[in-house]
């Protein structure tokens, strides 16, 4: 593939930028298979182990807690050693929790591998997207970090049938004392390939240059730029560095602390807007409707195709349309969807194919949106030097926002009730599309430096409370 010469004029190798966009997004796939391998392992293991329905919930939630610690030291962690150096070593936390979680002989044994994969999980949802956003051009960073929302849904949708084939190879007996094995074993072949390809991409050039050394910066800018352009952005590079003190006091001064406000609370909507309750326990949702099992099974299905279609959507679209306006359309669509599946249950109306066409829109809406345009926002809105700890942070919160959603989902549904359950996740909805409208600011098109001086902006600032423009257009703080 040659290089492209865009509208602006600038040379993009698309070919490069690429094939390093797809192995860092491979990281995304790792997650999907790991977030959903359990689905169909659980009830397996709970008749090999002998759970109660705490120990379940806990082999189901062991992972995030480790994504939770993963992510929390992924920051300093990059920051320090590199963003490559990190993603490798997630890779091997990867493999060795998915050789620890199939060949356990005690429960504990198992809590404890799916910790160290969660480790790994942590790590590469946050830098995976951090990376090809350092990486990748301002006019196509969109699509290139949305690649890695798209892998992850393609892990999940892939997985439904790798469970399903391991799972019909065997009797029952087979199923509860080897099948669970295999589902938890086969992410190794995935976290290998990962692993080999990580060395044959570059590392992050704005990390580099954040070490001084701009000299091994500028051949990977010249390979995706073209030489004016690199050089042009080398000197960018430094020059918000110069700006910068590196500490995490920075996130906190005027106008970056709107960064860091959007950042938290973009990552926490994501979550409790209520899509991993779906996507989590979307079979015994579906048996509130009085679906019978294998109904249920086929209607969680289409939930996954549907998540993969319009994840590839959003992919084309982001870059087109924008962040801000996919944010908008989507919530609307998610708050209306949400109202009208509380109005089904609060009415008894629930036979129909009611509930499961709105569960649907609303799971195109999420994909659309809030699912792969939060990484990106998330990848981008922080300043060069602080962006690995910062994203980190919102990240973290991420991943907790998460943990709370699946831990309360199950006692809300069978105590509020399905109705007030998933109005409470529409009001979330509505709220989402009050702050994007009022708050989030619209990225497309930009450089990550450009992004990082609109934070300082004073049409920006003016969004913070006890703050007065002044009329050279600095601000001042009350």
């Amino acid at each position: 593939m040659n290089p492209t010469i865009d509208k602006t004029g600038d040379q993009v190798s698309m070919k490069f930028v690429t094939l390093v966009s797809i192995v860092a997004a491979l990281g995304g796939l790792l997650f999907g298979f790991d977030t959903a391998v359990v689905s169909g392992a659980i009830g397996f293991m709970q008749d090999r182990f002998e759970l109660n329905e705490v120990q379940v919930g806990w082999a189901v939630s062991s992972l995030i807690v480790g994504c939770i610690a993963g992510a929390a030291a992924s920051g300093v962690l990059s920051d320090k050693f590199g963003r490559k150096k990190v993603l490798i070593a997630a890779a091997i936390l990867f493999i060795i929790g998915s050789i620890g979680s199939a060949v356990p002989d005690t429960f504990s044994g198992y809590i404890i591998a799916r910790i160290i994969g969660g480790l790994g999980i942590g790590i590469t949802s946050t830098l995976c997207p951090l990376y090809n956003a350092e990486i990748a051009p301002a006019k196509y960073r969109g699509r290139l970090v949305a690649l890695n929302q798209f892998a992850t849904v393609t892990g999940i949708f892939l997985v439904y049938f790798v469970n399903s084939g391991i799972a019909g190879y065997g009797n029952d007996a087979w199923d509860v004392s080897t099948a669970w094995r295999w589902m938890f074993g086969v992410g190794v072949l995935p976290g290998l390939l990962f692993l080999v390809l990580l060395f044959f991409v570059p590392e992050s050039p704005r990390w580099l240059i954040k070490q001084g050394k701009p000299a091994l910066a500028l051949p990977i800018l010249l390979r995706i730029h073209g030489e004016q352009l690199a050089k042009q952005e080398v000197m960018d590079i430094k020059a918000s560095f110069n700006q910068e003190s590196g500490s995490l006091r920075q996130l906190f001064k005027p106008g970056l602390r709107i960064a860091l406000l959007v950042g938290v609370m973009l990552a926490i909507l994501q979550q409790v807007t209520g899509i991993n309750a779906i996507m989590y326990y979307a079979p015994r949702i579906f048996e509130e409707t009085g679906a019978g099992t294998n109904a249920s099974l086929i209607q969680t299905i289409l939930v996954g195709l549907i998540n993969f279609l319009f994840t590839i959507l959003a992919v084309w679209l982001i870059d087109k349309v924008g962040r801000k306006a996919l944010l908008l359309v989507g919530s609307a669509s998610m708050t209306v969807c949400l109202a009208v599946i509380g109005i089904a249950f609060q009415t008894g109306y629930t036979s129909g194919p009611l509930v499961l066409i709105f569960i649907l829109l609303y799971v195109a809406s999420f994909a659309i949106s809030l699912g792969p345009v939060v990484w990106v926002l998330l990848s981008e809105i922080f300043p060069n030097r602080i962006r690995g700890r910062a994203t980190a942070i919102a990240s973290m919160a991420l991943w907790t926002a998460d943990y709370v959603v699946s831990q309360s989902f199950p006692p809300m549904l069978s105590g509020a009730g399905p109705a007030v359950t998933f109005w409470i996740f529409g009001f979330m909805s509505l709220f989402t599309f009050i702050f994007t409208l009022r708050v989030v600011p619209e990225t497309k098109g930009k450089t990550l430096e450009q992004i990082e001086a609109l934070w300082s902006s004073p049409k920006t600032q003016a969004l913070i409370p006890g703050k007065e423009v002044i009329p050279n257009g600095d601000t001042q703080f009350s």
